[in-house]
């Protein structure tokens, strides 16, 4: 008889009748998420959501990022704004998260479509591994540092109040949907046009074509943005302000850049996979969202120096974007923790979790990265950091309303970038950008998109 014999079937379910724990849990499951009862209720008691370092003020309200994987973009905008904040002397607003992510769809859109030109020009196979990657989801809502770099460096930023939320902001499924329906359809016709030796004039015009498509596709689910805005506020002093009318590009130029200038910021990550040294630069193959934009950059280096330069940059009251595997050993919504100690599969289930280390997670597909925060404040102990303190995008109505707290040996296994200005680095680090970066395939996880 093919498969697992029935002598090991029967052997499997005596140990596990013999192993009372183990029926005591398979009764405990029926009705509870099975990470409720591994949570560990002595973590939940030492929680502690107070630190010894803190940037000096969080902004509000706490956002939400809803049904969307625009978490890259809340965490930017939500560093953004602190700035601001305190120089207008304001109590509450939020960039226009909206905004950005339409002119993100336009123009990545465009940077897909002339990808799948260049594939076929280079002789890539229709069912081959690269134009898989390419087509899985066009749509993705994710996105890396230099994706906001471009984007609002073309097009600067708006107020939420000018450019508010729609439904499919909120709930991009729908759009995704038909998003990645024209992305393949176009796929196919662009090709084609390569295969059948068409003139790079006839593919521009087809291309433009499907650009317009596209943008009405964004417009009618996004809303349009707005070429002019003009933004009143109230200060804390109940003073009545006006900014504007002006573009969403001298916004950002006027008011924005000298407070936060998103050029002037490194991304760091650790990849401590024997593959990818230390002290280099990288690039991933076919990661980007604009044509002619800046590149997706990454520095390697020891976990340590990515700590020392978060810790050093909140010392200084600027807020840390941050990526990372958000969902292991995570409690969201009861308590708002990230903690290698806070569940016990070994009592639940009778095995780890915690077996592969952090390289072989990236080699054999166990983690990458998958979201992106803010890091807004840290303990240390005897020289030592012990815990940081994150700001989500998942509303006030999880963790410490809104906020959850990671311990630092998690912050060791499952954080994989900080966003670093460059004032916090010394030259050893900074000359590296100006090395040539070796490229990683487009399917490579440190090409995982923050969502």
């Amino acid at each position: 008889m093919p498969g697992i014999s029935e002598d090991s079937i029967v052997k499997y379910r005596g140990k596990f009748e013999d192993e009372r724990r183990f029926v005591l849990a398979r009764n405990a499951c029926q009705k509870n998420n099975p990470l409720d009862i591994c949570r560990k209720r002595e973590t939940c008691e030492k929680l502690s959501h107070y630190f010894s370092t803190k940037i000096d003020a969080e902004a509000k309200p706490v956002t939400n990022q809803r049904q969307s994987g625009r978490c890259w973009i809340f965490a930017c905008l939500n560093a953004m704004r602190l700035p601001l904040m305190k120089k207008l002397n304001i109590e509450e607003m939020e960039f226009s998260q909206s905004y950005v992510f339409f002119w993100d769809k336009v123009e990545r859109s465009n940077y897909f479509l002339r990808a799948y030109v260049e594939t076929a020009k280079k002789g890539e196979s229709d069912d081959g591994r690269l134009l898989a990657h390419l087509l899985k989801n066009p749509a993705e809502d994710g996105g890396q540092w230099q994706m906001l770099v471009n984007v609002i460096e073309k097009y600067g930023l708006v107020p939420k109040s000018c450019f508010p939320d729609t439904w499919s902001c909120e709930q991009t499924r729908v759009m995704n949907t038909i998003l990645n329906n024209k992305h393949r359809e176009y796929c196919m016709r662009l090709r084609q046009m390569v295969k059948d030796s068409k003139s790079d004039k006839e593919i521009e015009e087809s291309i433009d074509g499907m650009n317009e498509e596209l943008f009405r596709l964004f417009s009618v689910c996004l809303g349009t943005p707005p070429t002019e805005i003009t933004w009143e506020y109230y200060t804390k002093d109940k003073q009545y302000e006006k900014i504007g009318p002006l573009s969403p590009l001298n916004f950002y130029v006027d008011h924005i850049k000298p407070l936060f200038d998103m050029k002037e910021k490194v991304v760091l990550v650790n990849d401590p996979r024997p593959c990818n040294p230390y002290t280099e630069l990288y690039t991933v193959e076919y990661l980007g969202n604009m044509m002619d934009g800046v590149p997706v950059l990454y520095l390697n280096l020891e976990i340590d120096e990515l700590k020392k330069y978060a810790a050093e940059s909140i010392r200084n009251n600027e807020a840390v974007w941050y990526g990372c595997d958000v969902n292991q050993h995570c409690s969201w919504k009861q308590w708002g923790f990230e903690d290698l100690d806070g569940h016990d599969f070994e009592l639940i289930f009778g095995m780890s979790t915690l077996n592969l280390s952090k390289s072989d997670r990236l080699i054999f597909g166990e983690s990458l990265m998958t979201h992106a925060m803010l890091l807004t404040a840290f303990s240390e102990e005897d020289g030592k950091y012990t815990k940081w303190r994150i700001e989500n995008s998942w509303s006030d109505e999880g963790g410490n309303k809104g906020y959850m707290q990671m311990t630092d040996a998690w912050f060791s296994e499952f954080v994989y970038e900080v966003v670093i200005d460059k004032k916090y680095l010394p030259d050893s680090i900074t000359s590296l950008l100006t090395k040539t970066p070796k490229v990683l395939p487009a399917w490579d996880p440190m090409g995982s998109l923050a969502n």
